[in-house]
């Protein structure tokens, strides 16, 4: 048979919708992208209220998962299906919160910017780039204060975004998950990149002086232990696997589980600390 002869591997839009089409097959993204909304659940005191938003965070997610494949590929049919019913799910959901909690809409103009570059990393086909991922990394991190505003424990509070763990929970996964792009670079996408693995050292270094300086101040508590011993999980990972992986092949489902499990670590952290 002649390369001419050869069926040719139909287009994207030619191809039909498949189950992978519906659900990010990512482990760590999802740990990354919920975890945080859950941790704003529980320091913000769990109730019907913060239950609510983190389901319509979790069809956010799916949303923009599925959305953002359907721009990058130009609007391809196949991805149009999930992306319509996750939206109407979305908007079933979420309208009704809407309504019963109007003061939520505080928090849709900064989502309505970080979705449109979000979008827009899509069409540029940059969503892995850096400013990328820290597009998504900031609407993730964000949640705790946003799911914490109607917890229990916020109630009649006159901020109620600052008036549990939501804020310190936010930086805390905020400052972790931006070094676990970097270091996921350094395995994939970036192997072999002597800049990007020296930015990755020196963040997770800084992220453990960090940790270890607030638990001094603490007196060296027992309650502040927790996020000085994750940040020097946090560091061994981010210099011992890159440096494995110049002996031996590291392949990407087991960065993914392994940065699956550092998100749980700094999960279970912060509820525990705040």
């Amino acid at each position: 048979m002649t390369a001419s002869s050869q069926p040719r591997r139909p287009r994207a839009s030619a191809r039909p919708t498949t189950a992978r089409d519906w659900v990010p097959d990512q482990p760590g993204a999802w740990a990354m992208a919920l975890l945080p909304a859950l941790a704003g659940m529980i320091v913000g005191g769990t109730n019907a209220a913060t239950i609510w938003p983190l389901i319509a965070w979790a069809l956010c997610y799916c949303v923009q998962f599925t959305a953002a494949r359907w721009i990058k590929s130009r609007f391809a049919h196949r991805y149009l299906p999930p992306t319509v019913i996750y939206t109407v799910l979305l908007v079933a959901v979420g309208l009704p919160f809407v309504v019963v909690n109007p003061t939520i809409l505080w928090w849709a103009p900064p989502y309505a910017v970080l979705a449109a570059l979000s979008f827009a990393a899509a069409w540029l086909r940059r969503e892995r780039s850096l400013w990328g991922n820290a597009v998504a990394i900031l609407a993730s991190c964000m949640m705790p204060m946003v799911v914490g505003s109607f917890g229990d424990h916020a109630a009649g509070a006159e901020y109620p975004a600052l008036a549990n763990g939501g804020l310190p929970a936010a930086i805390t996964f905020l400052l972790a998950q931006f070094g676990s792009v970097l270091f996921v670079k350094t395995m994939i996408r970036e192997r072999g990149n002597t800049g990007y693995l020296l930015a990755s050292w020196m963040w997770h270094g800084a992220l453990l002086t960090a940790s270890f300086a607030v638990w001094g101040v603490t007196g060296f508590g027992r309650l502040f232990a927790a996020p000085t011993a994750v940040g020097v999980w946090l560091l061994a990972r981010a210099v011992a696997m890159p440096l494995i992986a110049r002996r031996r092949t590291i392949r990407p489902i087991a960065v993914g589980l392994v940065e699956m499990a550092s998100s749980l670590a700094v999960f279970i952290t912060v509820i525990t600390t705040f």
